[in-house]
Parts: C-alpha cells; sequence; structure tokens
C-alpha cells in the first residue's frame, strides 16, 4: 500500500473514532458544557507539540492531523476500540455522509450479496417478500407463488421470530434475510407468530432456487390490457416484452401500465422498457462529469400506438420515472395516481476487494423535455390520491385509469 492509500486509511479510521465520540455524547443527551455542570472529572489539557498554525498543502499534509489523533486515541483511550473491519465501515460511511449525497452510499458484503441476487432476477431461498416492522419483528409481506412458502402454509402478516433457533427480533432487515436464505435444497426452520393465533409455531421448509415474478398481465373486463412492473431487475424487458406480446394478441381497447411502488433498478432495463412503448426520440438526458449523453428509443417497439395509462405513486422512483416521464414528455400516455418520489440520479457499483461495495452517483438525468425530477418527482397528469379508509379489494386509481381509457377524460 502506498504512502498516500495508508494515510487515507488512517484518516477514515480517526474519523469514525471522532464521529462515534461526538454521537455518544448526544445520544447521552450531554453537550460538553453540560457535562461539566453535571461535576463530570476533567483534567488540565495536554499540550502537543506542533508547528505554526498552517493551511496543509497536500492530501498527506491534512491526514497528517489524524495520525496525531489516532496516536493519542489508541494510546489513551480507556474503553474498548472496535476491530479494524468495524472501524473502517464506519469511517467509510462517515466520510460519504460528507458528499450530502443519500444515494453515494457503501455496503457490506453481506447485504451486497444479498441486493446482487435480486438483481439478477432470481434467488435461492423460501419464496417470501418481507418487510420490517417498527417492533423489530420481520413481517411477511407477500408470498410468491408456486414456492416453499406457500407449500408451508406461510401467509401474509406471519412474522418470523426466529431463524434455526436463534431469535432476529431487532436484527436489520438484511441480516434476517441472510440467515433465511441459503442454498436450495438445504433446511430452514422458522419460529412464527401468526395474528390472532395465542401461540407461536415452528416450522420447517426446505429451501430452493426461486424466478423472482417481475410482471404481472392479465385482462380487466375482457377489452383492457393490464401489465404491472415490479422493479427494473436484469430480466425485466424480456419478461415485459413476452407479457405485451401475449396481451395485445387479445385486441385490447387500451392498456395500463403500473409502476406503483416500482422502486427502480437499472438504467439499461429502463431504457428498453420505454422502447417497448415509445416510437423513435428521446428517453431521456444524462449529464455527468464528462458530459451529456442522450439516450433515444427506436421504432419498432410492440405498444407504441395502443391507448396507454401510465399508473404512479410516492413510490415510484428512479427507473420508474425515466420510463413515466418519457411516456409524459412525448405525449405517448396519461400519467395516473400521485407524484412520484423524486430520484433524478445514477449511480455506478463498485465491487471492492473483500465483497463490499460503493456505489457512487455519477449523472444526473433529465426527462425529454430537460426537466430535473430530482427532490420534486412527476406530477401526474390526472391526480387520485390513495383513500386512508380503502377496503383490500379497492382500487380507486386503477378504476379511474379504466375510466379513462373507455372514455378519453
Amino acid at each position: 500500500m502506498n504512502q498516500r492509500k495508508t494515510v487515507w486509511l488512517v484518516g477514515l479510521i480517526v474519523l469514525l473514532l471522532l464521529v462515534c465520540t461526538a454521537g455518544a455524547a448526544f445520544l447521552a443527551g450531554f453537550s460538553t458544557a453540560n457535562l461539566v455542570n453535571q461535576g463530570a472529572i476533567s483534567l488540565p489539557i495536554t499540550l502537543m507539540p506542533s508547528p505554526t498554525p498552517a493551511t496543509p498543502q497536500t492530501e498527506e499534509e491534512a491526514f497528517q492531523l489524524f495520525w496525531d489523533v489516532w496516536d493519542i486515541v489508541r494510546e489513551a483511550y480507556y474503553g474498548d476500540i472496535p476491530d479494524i473491519q468495524t472501524i473502517v465501515y464506519g469511517a467509510i460511511r462517515g466520510s460519504l455522509q460528507a458528499l450530502g449525497d443519500e444515494y453515494t452510499s457503501f455496503i457490506e458484503p453481506r447485504i451486497a450479496a444479498i441486493m446482487n441476487e435480486d438483481a439478477s432476477g432470481e434467488f435461492q431461498g423460501i419464496g417470501a417478500y418481507v418487510r420490517m416492522r417498527e417492533d423489530g419483528k420481520l413481517e411477511i409481506a407477500g408470498i410468491i407463488p408456486d414456492t416453499p412458502a406457500e407449500e408451508a402454509g406461510l401467509r401474509s402478516g406471519d412474522r418470523i421470530l426466529a431463524v434455526n433457533g436463534e431469535s432476529i427480533i431487532g436484527y436489520g432487515i438484511y441480516e434476517a434475510i441472510a440467515l433465511i436464505r441459503g442454498p436450495a435444497g438445504t433446511p430452514v426452520t422458522l419460529l412464527i407468530e401468526r395474528p390472532g393465533e395465542e401461540k407461536t409455531f415452528e416450522v420447517t421448509i426446505i429451501r430452493a432456487r426461486i424466478q423472482i415474478p417481475l410482471v404481472e398481465a392479465k385482462m380487466l373486463e375482457g377489452d383492457i390490457a393490464y401489465i404491472h412492473l415490479t422493479e427494473f431487475s436484469a430480466t425485466a424487458s424480456r419478461q415485459m416484452r413476452e407479457a405485451l406480446t401475449d396481451l395485445l394478441a387479445r385486441n385490447p381497447k387500451g392498456l395500463i401500465l403500473d409502476l406503483r411502488n416500482n422502486p427502480g433498478g437499472w438504467l439499461d432495463q429502463a431504457l428498453e422498457v420505454a422502447d417497448l412503448f415509445l416510437d423513435q426520440g428521446v428517453i431521456l438526458i444524462e449529464r455527468t462529469k464528462e458530459g451529456e449523453e442522450v439516450f433515444r428509443s427506436r421504432n419498432g417497439g410492440p405498444a407504441e400506438s395502443i391507448p396507454l395509462v401510465v399508473l404512479v405513486n410516492g413510490g415510484s422512483a428512479s427507473a420508474s420515472e425515466i420510463v413515466a416521464g418519457a411516456i409524459q414528455d412525448r405525449g405517448r400516455g396519461v400519467l395516473i395516481g400521485e407524484t412520484t418520489l423524486g430520484k433524478g440520479s445514477v449511480q455506478r457499483p463498485y465491487r471492492l476487494r473483500d465483497g463490499s461495495e460503493l456505489r457512487v452517483t455519477i449523472a444526473h438525468w433529465f426527462t425529454p423535455n430537460n426537466r430535473a425530477i430530482s427532490g420534486q418527482g412527476l406530477t401526474p397528469d390526472i391526480e387520485v390520491p390513495w383513500p386512508e379508509d380503502a377496503g383490500p379489494d379497492e382500487d380507486p386509481q386503477l378504476d379511474r385509469a379504466v375510466e379513462y381509457l373507455r372514455t378519453g377524460k
């Protein structure tokens, strides 16, 4: 390792220690002045020899200050210092926070592996969607059909309390998922709490290789085609093209593209999906440090002319907004629902030597009409808020989309 990298690493380590120390003080509810007022014991300041204060001229000179601090902490700190990996990971996160960009992020190896597996379009596990509740319990949000989870009788709303005898209450969602997933053909035992039942119960499930269903396609009321895309992972455009071909063979009167709660995914998939609905023209404008690039659609997509409605809401983000924004700007279809999230940036993943991943914002994108959507999202042409009292079988946004395709207004 050269001197510059060594200095940078130590700088990161010390940065974490400083952040952790400051954080501990605020979490305890005291500022430095309050500690003195509360009777904390303090010693006279130890003066360290230093040159005349000056603005550092190089990175090496700037990080020499961190060397000084690290030496002091290592020799004088009373208490346990975390292991070096924990320190380095935390220091990297602290450094990235200084950028002020929530999407430039560091992802630890185990979590990176899960995210990349999901992005591939398949995974090895039980076949359930999960979410973390506020009480720290992992809840099943949905069951993928024809999977081990369905065969074992698991239901939406079930809470997973333990995996193979190890409690996961209070775990982070990716920590819990990492325990539940595993090689196909291996067993996993889950302790389940089911709402409405007093006793918990255990179920042992044999894991399998599971294809993530990205597309739901069907006909509504006989003559309206409906297609729902859940995310833009590696097989999104292929699955969309296959489903559209089948739907359009039924000669529908109109088509509804449902992008609600679609968090996005790969840029190339967003471009390919948009091309299914658009003839020749601009899909998006991307601006990087090097300049500007315009991405275009081509003629020949299967759904370029059928009347089109796109459903969006606050969970529609990133790649979803690319597709919806291009359709809206080019007058290809009407957006119905609620304002989208507003993520107008592009991240490039970098695989690091230990399996961790660094995702760096490398560009911002703009709609064909040069609209920036970061922080503000896309406003639907027809706004239909989701009512708080909507029942499980009600979908007023979908109903409005069907009405529009039937009446043109």
